[in-house]
Formats: C-alpha cells, structure tokens, sequence
C-alpha cells in the first residue's frame, strides 16, 4: 500500500479562509486514494508549538536563502531524510520548493507531487504591501520556489488554465495537471422554496481580510452601493479589521468576522456579490456560491478557472455601470433564490465527488 507524506503550511485555524480549505480537500481527497493509516502530515509552521515563534523568526531569517517561513537548512535536511520512508510527498503549496529540490538532490526515489494554490510570485505580489520594507525578499523567495518546485517535483498540479500558462511562461512547465477547486457538499438544499429575490436586494460579500477582497468591497462600496437600493453584508476571517480601516465607509454595513458558520449568511443572501479585481488561482467563495446554488454577480476575477453558464449561473460585470444594471434588473424582475444551474455546476465540476477520479489518477 502506498504510505504518503502530507507536507503542509500551517494547522487550519477553527474559521478556516480559502486557501486552508483548498489544503483540506486536498489531504481529504489522498487520504480516499490511499486510506487515512496510510497518510502522514507535516505541518511546517506550528503554532501549537512552544518554539513556533523562534522558527518562524529563524524562517524570516532564511527567507533570502529560498527558505519560507518555518523552514531551514536543517529541517529541510530533516524533512528530507523522512520522507525516505514514503512512496509519495505531497507538497501542499510551491512556497516550498525547496523541499522538492533537498528530496531529487538527496536521492530521494518516490514521488513528488506539488500542488500550486496560486502562482506564489504573482499572489504575494498582490497580497504584500509595497510600503513592506521586505516586500522584494518576500517576492523573489516565492519565485524561487516556485521555479525549484517546477524543476524538481514529478508532477504539477494547478488550480486552472490561467495559472497553468503562467507556469509555462515564467518556468517552462508544459501542461501542468489541473485539478479545480472542489468542496465537500455542505449546503442548505432551497430547491423547494418558491421564494424570489427581494426588490430590495439582498447581497453577501464573502472573504476574509485580504488586499484583492479588501480593495473589491471597498471599490464597490464607494462606486455601486450608493447608487443602488440593496442591503450588504461582509462576512470573512478577520475582517473586523477592514471596518476598522474605513469607519466611515463601512459605518452602516454589518460586517462580521470569523464567523463559525457562513451558511445561515449564505442562506439569507438573495445574490453573491463578487466585485474581485485581481489575484491568482480560483475564488473558492465561487464554489460556495455555486454549492448553495445561489444567483452570483460577479467580476471576470470571481469566475476564473469556472465553467460558468453566464446569465443563468452567473453574471459577469466589471464596471460599475455594469453592476449598477445588473442589479436593477434583479430588482425590477425577481427571480427564484435557489438557483439550479449553479447547484448542477457545482455537482458535474466542483464537488469533491467530481475531483477524487483526478486524485486517484494522479497517484496510480
């Protein structure tokens, strides 16, 4: 039987954000390929852990040497050592492409997959703000990684065809695996209610504290929100901080934070409201929109790397008139809340049922 090391980032906080749940679908989906006893988790950066903190302090210090935070020359030499015992390492995110390159260099003999939740450089580019005075580091650290990751893993696995082509312009990997996001089916099933969307549209943002989802919510609070009869809710890990950063704006919105549970919010939202103008990877706040088989309006950023009927499963707008138009027409020509086209396209590509077959392949 196949014995697999799971190398992951960080433990899942209790409010898990979008790329813990890519984390934990992935450990969920090799843990059916090979059986759960034949699973091992590493965990690089513990928080349970009394010296967690001078790790991740060491880590920085690495950090322009190619080592992500957590890691260093002798973990990696540790970490590489270990992994003799499996068959297969499954390295959870490209920021750790080192590890790929200390495993082919040290004659490591199994299998080394890497999943790429993002293309690292172009994420952290994002996320970082400019003012970081290590903003550069942090960046060429991530591109190393990604390209170590690129040369020395066995196989590749991306979120989508954008990221795969970025693979291929910035290190040359041709036809990476793409294996989409998917979530374990957890929704509220509405089909039966004949209720329709409110003339006064109900609408959820869904994110957590994040500079894509900060400027999006921000952009269409001061561009779409005042020209249109809606009630908005925020709901995300940490965003209590983004309230604190514009009072003023956000001052009549309800905006909640680290919420346990985002059902009862979904469930009261007659639209999702996705106004996402860059990043990298896939939304994963799409495919909870698409599993609770909600309306969506969103940008062409909220839909990238779905295959998405538009019109009937989502609706693309990138301008402020756009939106503006858009949710008129909901208003003026209510439609039913529950919407089966986005529950059908969850099931036929985002489910975890959908995705195990490309797991079960990846390893055979």
């Amino acid at each position: 039987m196949t014995k697999l090391l799971f190398i992951q980032y960080r433990r899942a906080a209790k409010v898990m954000g979008g790329g813990e749940q890519c984390t934990k679908r992935n450990y969920d989906m090799l843990c059916k390929a090979v059986g759960a006893e034949n699973v091992e988790v590493y965990i690089i950066h513990n928080e349970e852990n009394h010296s967690a903190l001078w790790e991740y302090i060491k880590g920085a210090l690495y950090m322009p040497s190619g080592y992500f935070f957590g890691l260093t020359p002798k973990r990696v030499r540790a970490l590489a050592e270990k992994a003799k015992a499996y068959d297969v390492v499954f390295i959870d995110r490209s920021v750790f492409g080192i590890l790929a390159k200390a495993l082919k260099e040290g004659g490591y003999q199994g299998k080394i997959i890497t999943h790429f939740h993002n293309v690292e450089k172009q994420y952290f580019d994002d996320k970082v703000s400019k003012r970081l005075p290590f903003r550069d580091v942090l960046i060429r650290c991530a591109d190393k990684n990604d390209a170590w990751a690129c040369a020395y893993s066995d196989e590749i696995i991306a979120l989508n065809k954008r990221d795969a082509d970025s693979l291929q312009k910035f290190y040359n990997i041709q036809e990476p695996t793409l294996i989409p996001i998917s979530l374990a089916d957890k929704a509220i099933d509405m089909r039966k209610s004949k209720e329709l969307t409110s003339r006064k549209l109900k609408c959820l943002f869904l994110g957590s504290y994040f500079t894509p989802n900060n400027e999006g919510i921000i952009w269409f609070m001061r561009n779409v929100a005042p020209k249109v009869d809606i009630d908005i809710r925020v709901v995300g890990k940490g965003m209590k901080k983004l309230k604190e950063d514009e009072p003023e704006l956000l001052k009549d919105i309800e905006v909640v934070s680290d919420a346990p549970e985002l059902l009862p919010y979904i469930s009261w939202a007659d639209v999702m409201v996705l106004p996402i103008f860059s990043g990298s990877g896939m939304k994963v706040k799409t495919c909870e929109s698409l599993m609770n088989g909600k309306n969506i309006i969103g940008t062409d950023e909220a839909f990238e790397g779905y295959e998405i009927e538009e019109s009937v499963s989502g609706w693309r707008c990138n301008t402020a008139d756009e939106f503006i138009a858009c949710m008129n027409e909901f208003a003026a020509h209510p439609r039913p809340r529950w919407n089966e086209n986005a529950r059908q396209c969850y099931l036929n590509h985002y489910s975890d049922q959908a995705v195990e077959k490309m797991f079960r392949e990846l390893l055979d």
